[in-house]
């Protein structure tokens, strides 16, 4: 992966190991084809609120599996969506694309492997289920239980946004702010496909 141009070092560090990262990578070499369409579907329609949306969240899941010069351009890309700067999405798009390109090629030996799941890793069923049982425990003010359903809850392959809030909610609920850390749980819960 070093050799693709990934920063593999930044990827394990925002995954948590070596196999979680390895499962991201996967899922970001998979989920290209989808990715690049809806871009191109927005760059084209001139829909700037959800092209902003989706180069956000490949300026999030580069930079999750250390693609930093990728992630810059998403993240320039987003800036103009949100600034309405027609003239560097217009500009800045092809070259993005194209270079997500690249990168998914060199990955290809990576997607082509069998799937690579973390031991603690869980399915969007588990983390649905794990997402009821936590906001329980919040609600029944059970500090135990929803440490513990928090910590199977970060089993689940989360963007790096609903990473980092899960980890924000964790803290909450040592700071015994259950309140705050249900509303979190249920926002990032819209994110498990």
């Amino acid at each position: 992966m070093n050799e693709a141009g990934l920063d593999t070092q930044t990827g394990i560090s925002y995954t948590g190991n070596s196999d979680k990262y390895a499962s991201a990578v996967q899922r970001f070499y998979k989920n290209h084809e989808k990715n690049r369409a809806k871009v191109e579907e927005y760059f084209a329609a001139k829909d700037y609120e959800n092209f902003m949306i989706t180069v956000h969240a490949l300026k999030s899941n580069a930079k999750m599996i250390g693609a930093m010069n990728l992630s810059g351009r998403f993240e320039a890309l987003e800036n103009a969506a949100r600034e309405q700067d027609t003239a560097t999405i217009e500009e800045l798009t092809p070259v993005a694309l194209k270079e997500y390109a690249e990168l998914i090629e060199k990955l290809k030996p990576v997607g082509e492997m069998g799937d690579v799941k973390a031991a603690d890793e869980i399915p969007a069923d588990i983390a649905r289920t794990t997402v009821e049982r936590l906001l329980a425990a919040l609600d029944d003010f059970d500090d135990e239980e929803a440490k513990k359903q928090a910590k199977v809850l970060s089993g689940y392959p989360f963007r790096l946004t609903q990473a980092e809030k899960l980890k924000e909610a964790a803290a909450f609920i040592e700071d015994f702010m259950y309140d705050e850390a249900a509303d979190i749980i249920r926002q990032i819960a819209t994110a498990i496909e």
